[in-house]
């Protein structure tokens, strides 16, 4: 089990309270606190090792650069990428899958093939595909959810066609919390010939993720959802697909030679990391992989999923609440609503009692529209997180709802 008063005291957010109580934050989902080693490593970074990387053979920029290096490793051992070269460095989620969107599926694709994803996608995983839709003339499908609110994986064969190129999907729903059985998805997708992209942002934070294992093509997630620094993220690539690809952005450090007609490219990662790379930022994320590394994640897991399961089990003691992901699930996320009371004034009310909790459509509109509403109140649960805490969000909540009445 984790020793959680030990780790709050790695987290000075949340002794400062902001106000009169200590804040209870459940906002996990969106982002993560971060603890006093990352902000440590940051602020040493700066102070004794800023410098830009690969292009400096002084020592400051030697030292920058190991440092750069060496957070891809951690992050490429993190999710058990078979090589180094397979991790590129990108500002998060969104513009990893972007990545693949405009520099492999635009270029590759054509009138009469097929984009698959799913009804569950968040916005980051749907829009560039529907862009890509309309530039290349491919069409865009989607696995729709039961009633259950689960995948329609019963009859992949009305899905895959042998004109599906790329399957899209998210690992798990940041507004339902649901796990998608992805790599049995994976698996049907190869048979078809399929690329597969899977978007991890909610997955990595909470889980432990062998990109081998899921034998995926591309995947892609966020380092501020696992208590790293924000503007950093990750794409894995299979180096195959990755050499075959045309540069995402251009400039800087991702060429090899230049001349006033041409440029050839640099090797795998650099070839898509044009300019000065988030240096800082990279450095931070693999001291928050070193931090979630020293816990174990299965641990991790394990402690998010009994939060999940005793919010569960008393938030139905609340008069008027409908659950809308109430069955099957340990994921640290629960999306309700309360009769009578928008989400946003619910919201409110609570932050003047110090917690924090989401609401809205979660970037996440054609899930919302599956439930009949137009947002949702969520709570998302981290390594931080207490069952005292818990216990304070359903008393204020029982508290808002007496002032409603």
């Amino acid at each position: 089990m984790l020793d959680i008063d030990s780790i709050r005291k790695d987290f000075p957010f949340l002794e400062a309270g902001n106000g009169k109580n200590p804040l209870v934050y459940f906002d996990n989902a969106s982002t993560t606190q971060k603890p006093i080693q990352v902000l440590n490593k940051l602020d040493q970074f700066y102070r004794e090792s800023n410098a830009n990387v690969h292009r400096g053979v002084y020592r400051l920029s030697q030292q920058a650069t190991e440092s750069y290096e060496n957070a891809r490793k951690k992050i490429a051992d993190f999710i058990n990428a078979k090589e180094e070269r397979s991790i590129i460095f990108t500002r998060g989620t969104t513009e990893s899958i972007n990545l693949v969107a405009y520099a492999w599926a635009q270029q590759q694709l054509k009138p009469g093939d097929e984009i698959l994803i799913t009804e569950m996608e968040h916005h980051s995983n749907l829009v560039p595909w529907q862009i890509t839709a309309k530039r290349t003339g491919a069409s865009l499908k989607y696995i729709p959810l039961n009633d259950n609110l689960e995948l329609d994986v019963t009859n992949l064969e009305n899905y895959f066609t042998p004109n599906t190129k790329i399957f899209a999907i998210i690992h798990k729903s940041n507004s339902l919390g649901k796990i998608n059985p992805v790599q049995q998805l994976i698996e049907y997708a190869k048979t078809v010939g399929a690329i597969t992209v899977v978007d991890g942002a909610q997955s990595v934070p909470h889980t432990a993720v062998d990109v081998q294992k899921l034998d995926c093509d591309f995947f892609a997630c966020s380092g501020h959802k696992m208590l790293g620094p924000t503007g950093i993220g990750i794409l894995y690539g299979k180096p195959e697909l990755l050499e075959s690809m045309e540069p995402f952005q251009s400039g800087g450090e991702m060429i090899d030679t230049v001349s006033m007609t041409e440029s050839t490219w640099n090797d795998i990662p650099w070839k898509f990391e044009a300019g000065t790379p988030s240096i800082a930022q990279a450095v931070g994320l693999g001291e928050a992989v070193d931090y979630l590394q020293n816990l174990n994640m299965q641990t991790v897991e394990d402690h998010i999923g009994e939060l999940t399961e005793y919010a569960l089990e008393n938030i139905q003691q609340i008069n008027g609440v409908k659950v809308y992901n109430q069955e099957n699930n340990r994921s640290g996320i629960i999306s309700f609503n309360v009769e009578g009371v928008h989400p946003h004034d619910l919201a409110q009310f609570l932050d003047q009692d110090e917690i924090a909790i989401r609401t809205g459509h979660h970037c996440t509109q054609p899930i919302m529209k599956k439930l009949g509403v137009s947002a949702t109140a969520r709570i998302s649960f981290y390594i931080y997180n207490t069952k005292d805490e818990i216990d304070k969000l359903f008393r204020c909540m029982k508290s808002t709802l007496n002032y409603f009445n």
